[in-house]
């Protein structure tokens, strides 16, 4: 078992402590046999999300220019990944819920400026040409990790024509509890405490 640290997460914290905020979330990274090795591509990796909002309506907004890295083999069926999500990006499309939801009663980005998700295990259809079904992993947020699971709505590769290298990604879908990452405000006055979040990635090979 070998521990690796991402150069995007090296650059964004530096080394030690990028080394004790994954060591302590529990998600060291493991080396992947026969895989090949992907950049996230922040221009198409976002994270979004959607809440009932008392039962009326659904208020909706996203978390942008993540970063990370992708390993990936198809013929293993294996497959690795480490996402840092800059909460800075939040946008919803109203500034004033966004100042709102940016503070300590929500997201508390000051103190938490990053998310991170890192995946434990893939999982992959039995078909002579396998696809992502699935992907367990833990996600980091406010400081506090806990296991998730993704659904992955469709995966797949193509060589870009922009990029002239081979690209890697998908969309994938969960929903979480936000009690759990410390999220409660309005739990008590009957909003949901359900999060629908849609996770997009493309990723370049290096």
């Amino acid at each position: 078992m070998k521990f690796l640290l991402f150069p995007q997460i090296q650059a964004y914290f530096g080394k030690p402590i990028a080394a004790l905020l994954l060591a302590a979330a529990g998600i060291g990274i493991s080396s992947i046999s026969y895989a090949a090795t992907y950049n996230i591509d922040p221009t198409h990796a976002n994270v979004r999300f959607a809440i009932d909002h008392f039962g009326t309506s659904t208020n909706t907004g996203g978390f942008y220019n993540l970063t990370g890295q992708l390993e990936y083999s198809p013929q293993a069926k294996t497959g690795d990944i480490a996402l840092i999500i800059p909460m800075n990006t939040l946008m919803t499309g109203n500034t004033a819920f966004d100042i709102v939801l940016k503070s300590d009663e929500f997201f508390d980005i000051d103190k938490y400026p990053a998310a991170y998700f890192k995946s434990s295990k893939w999982y992959f259809s039995d078909a002579s040409s396998p696809q992502v079904t699935r992907v367990d992993g833990n996600l980091t947020l406010r400081g506090q990790t806990h296991p998730v699971t993704l659904t992955a709505t469709k995966f797949n590769c193509y060589l870009s024509p922009i990029l002239k290298a081979r690209v890697c990604g998908g969309d994938f879908t969960t929903t979480i509890d936000r009690t759990k990452w410390g999220i409660s405000k309005y739990t008590l006055l009957g909003m949901t405490e359900k999060v629908d979040l849609m996770i997009q990635i493309e990723a370049a090979k290096q």
